[in-house]
């Protein structure tokens, strides 16, 4: 037999074995089991709406410069004869320091010449009051003798008149007595001009004086002292240098109280403002309207000063608004005032509010109603909502105010209780199996962010 044949007898029967065997076991093989398909549960954290109300918030930034400012600028003219040596840039003077003392030469010899006017005029009164006792007493005597000359000229019209004398007598009585009249008026037109020039010496004397008290004033200007404690910004005057009248010769920032200039955009201006829908603040511009209503509302300030691994915090105010909007902004600037801008330091912990210092301001208003949320639980105006049945539920919920990490939700559209999914669901079925699980955590930040007053660190 060839070894093909051979082969082939060997191999077939072995083939149709194996085939045999492989259809028997698959015959008697078992069915396959059906397997239930159970519904699993999404897990996903949620929150209980509560409804706290969210005060507004408004953060804004700005340059601290100083409350007070004064800048010490020459009324007078003159050589710079004493200067303060702790007059130095960056220096803190006390309130009523002299810092700076100019020649007082020319308003002490203007003092002497006003007094020598006014002691001049002085006497001068006395020597009117002199030359009036003098001229009434000479009016008394050349009137007497008018008398007599009248009584001359009588006699001599009478002896003319019977012919004991002739005219030419009578015309020397009459001139005799024209001249003694003549004495008279002089005497008494003296005398009625004496008044008038008394008053002229008595207005002389008032002006004299008036020199006198400028050239006082004067005197007093050549000293020059600060009217409240205050840092030195700029010193502009040496030891002998003439300083000219009008020159600003040192410039100070009070130490006082410090203020800030927040720009505020509009809309979070009246929503710290708040005016109802029949206010005529509302939707106005009016800047005597907007700071009448502000000086109404309860509005807190805090300013912060970042220093890298800790904030520092003052306490502020708002004082007023500012004098423009900014026209490429679009933003309000609003005034906030503090009083312990250096008082409050500490060295190597607290720095005092200094000119130029870039702060942070936080404003809080009054608060709002409704039910805070996170910002990014609320898409498309829809919230997820956990059912009674753990099911995933969207509602609609319309957003009063969005603030920072956090959205502030219409009282109307949830209940108190209701437990709102924060996770980030996809896609966002209805219906869908939710294994919640309570974010306390959040939760009390929520309550944190709620509260009228931040938490802060000293």
């Amino acid at each position: 037999m060839k070894p093909v044949f051979r082969l082939l007898a060997i191999t077939l029967p072995l083939v149709g074995i194996g085939l045999a065997f492989l259809a028997l076991v698959v015959a008697n093989r078992p069915l396959p089991g059906r397997v239930e398909i159970a519904e699993r549960a999404l897990p996903v954290r949620i929150i209980r709406a509560a409804d706290t109300g969210l005060p507004v918030r408004v953060r804004a930034y700005g340059l601290v410069r100083p409350g007070r400012v004064f800048e010490a600028i020459a009324q007078v003219g003159g050589r710079a004869e004493w200067v303060d040596p702790e007059l130095k840039e960056g220096a803190i003077l006390p309130a009523g320091r002299e810092f700076l003392r100019l020649s007082p030469a020319d308003h002490l010899l203007a003092i002497a010449q006003a007094e020598a006017n006014i002691r001049a005029s002085r006497a001068k009164l006395k020597e009117l009051d002199v030359s009036e006792e003098n001229q009434k007493a000479a009016l008394e005597l050349e009137r007497r003798l008018l008398e007599i000359r009248a009584q001359d000229l009588e006699r001599a019209e009478r002896l003319v008149e019977r012919g004991a004398a002739s005219p030419s007598a009578l015309d020397a009585a009459r001139a005799v007595w024209l001249a003694q009249r003549q004495k008279v008026l002089n005497l008494e037109n003296g005398l009625a001009l004496l008044p008038t020039q008394r008053q002229v010496v008595v207005e002389q004397i008032a002006v004299y004086e008036a020199s006198l008290g400028t050239a006082r004033l004067n005197l007093q200007r050549t000293q020059l002292s600060l009217p409240f404690a205050a840092r030195v910004a700029k010193v502009a005057v040496e030891m002998g240098q003439f300083v000219p009248q009008g020159r600003v010769v040192a410039a100070f920032d009070g130490v006082g109280e410090a203020e800030v200039e927040a720009r505020i955009s509009l809309p979070d201006m009246f929503a710290l403002i708040q005016p109802a829908a029949d206010d005529p603040v509302a939707g106005s511009l009016d800047p005597v309207l907007l700071e009448e209503r502000l000086k109404k509302q309860r509005i807190d300030a805090e300013i912060r000063l970042d220093l890298g691994d800790h904030p520092v915090i003052w306490e502020g105010r708002v004082e007023r608004l500012g004098d423009s909007i900014d026209q490429k902004t679009g933003t309000l600037g609003l005034i906030v005032q503090i009083d312990d801008a250096y008082t409050s330091a500490l060295p190597g912990a607290r720095p005092p509010l200094t000119r130029g210092m870039f702060v942070e301001v936080r404003l809080t208003g009054p608060r709002n109603a409704g039910f805070v949320v996170p910002r990014a639980a609320l898409r498309d105006g829809q919230l997820m909502i956990a059912d009674d049945e753990d099911r995933l539920r969207l509602i609609s919920a319309r957003a009063v105010r969005f603030q920072d990490d956090v959205v502030l939700l219409s009282a109307d559209d949830l209940t108190p209780g209701m437990r709102i999914v924060v996770s980030d669901v996809s896609p966002r079925t209805p219906g869908l199996l939710l294994a919640p699980r309570r974010d306390e955590a959040l939760e009390q930040a929520l309550a944190a962010e709620a509260a009228d007053r931040m938490e802060t660190n000293p």
